[in-house]
């Protein structure tokens, strides 16, 4: 047995013995342990539970979601959980949350387990394979009306006061934020870069009427989605407090159309299907100038993520060979940048 095979041993046998602890099992064994592809600031971990209780058995199909030693990208598994418990209990198509845990000396770092959802989360099948002909036609409508459903979660409901906030005025927040992280990860002059903080200086939108709870990767490769549609919307782990249109802003941006540069949402359709299905769903009018800077911000601040994540691989800190490949796509955001500011 080599090195490997031991560590995922001792993984299984403390994953069996957390389980058992949380729902007070008598008995937890777990077959179909694997690590999934993707992943890329989260180690995903898919497996089925088999429980025995006091007077009865259950088998539930299950995901461990685990924060991997060295990631640049800060967040917390505490605030994922809770909010995707929410949004479940509030009807939006999300797996179910089961635990949590925060203690280290189980996995080594935070994780959650939560109910696995059985799909494809592969855009590029969802564009191009015959199987998904009609999920195409319909899971931008469905992610329009599930992103609405979402974004009228009310925070104090639940008790989400403390999430990350821009405060009241979200867009300048984020220039500020942008310009900060960009001065501090870059190390080659972009000029383009400079030029988008500049812009979004000059074109600010007004704050919102209210701070929704922001999804902050909203995308089709954050979903799961079968041949009807989308099944469920995953990956909450930077959620936050903001503008509703900054997740829609994101939602178009160049880097999630597999090479279908025209159609804007997500290589699928163009950004009217997309503003008319979010306004038929939330009641709300969107304006279009505002979404044009939330559509800058995005591209920015993606093209800032992507050296984050190659300065991860290149210090050493993840030994991910997805994190260097994205960090070649920062000239991608760049591109898109010009062609929205002209």
């Amino acid at each position: 047995m080599n090195d490997a095979q031991v560590e995922a041993n001792q993984m299984i046998e403390r994953v069996k013995a957390f389980i058992a602890e949380q729902g007070r099992f008598k008995n937890v064994e777990l077959e179909n342990f694997k690590r999934m592809p993707g992943g890329t600031s989260r180690e995903i971990w898919s497996f089925d539970a088999l429980m025995t209780g006091a007077e009865s058995t259950s088998r539930r199909s299950l995901v461990l979601r685990l924060d991997p030693a060295g990631s640049r990208i800060e967040s917390s598994r505490r605030q994922e959980f809770q909010v995707m418990r929410a949004a479940h209990r509030e009807g939006v198509p999300v797996p179910e949350m089961f635990w949590l845990c925060e203690d280290p000396s189980v996995l080594g770092a935070s994780f959650f387990i939560m109910e696995r959802v059985e799909g494809e989360t592969i855009a590029r099948k969802l564009l191009r394979d015959e199987a998904y002909a009609h999920a195409r036609q319909v899971v931008i409508p469905q992610m329009a009306e599930a992103l609405a459903k979402f974004h009228a979660i009310d925070p104090a409901r639940h008790g989400f006061e403390l999430l990350p906030s821009p405060g009241k005025d979200p867009a300048r927040f984020w220039i500020m934020y942008c310009e900060e992280i960009y001065r501090r990860y870059t190390l080659d002059p972009h000029p383009t870069f400079e030029l988008a903080l500049r812009w979004m200086s000059e074109h600010v939108p007004p704050p919102p009427r209210r701070l929704s709870i922001i999804h902050g990767d909203y995308r089709v490769g954050n979903i799961i989605f079968g041949p009807e549609g989308v099944r469920a919307v995953i990956d909450f782990e930077i959620a936050h407090l903001g503008d509703p249109l900054e997740d829609l802003g994101w939602f178009c941006m160049r880097a999630w159309r597999s090479g279908q540069d025209n159609k804007a949402v997500c290589g699928l359709t163009d950004r009217e299907v997309l503003y008319d299905a979010y306004e038929k769903a939330s009641g709300i009018a969107l304006d279009r100038q505002a979404m044009r800077f939330w559509e800058v911000y995005g591209n920015l601040r993606w093209g800032v993520f992507t050296m984050i994540h190659a300065r991860t691989y290149l210090d050493g800190g993840v030994a991910n060979v997805e994190l260097a490949s994205i960090g070649r796509r920062t000239a991608e955001c760049e591109i898109e940048i010009l062609n929205l500011i002209g």
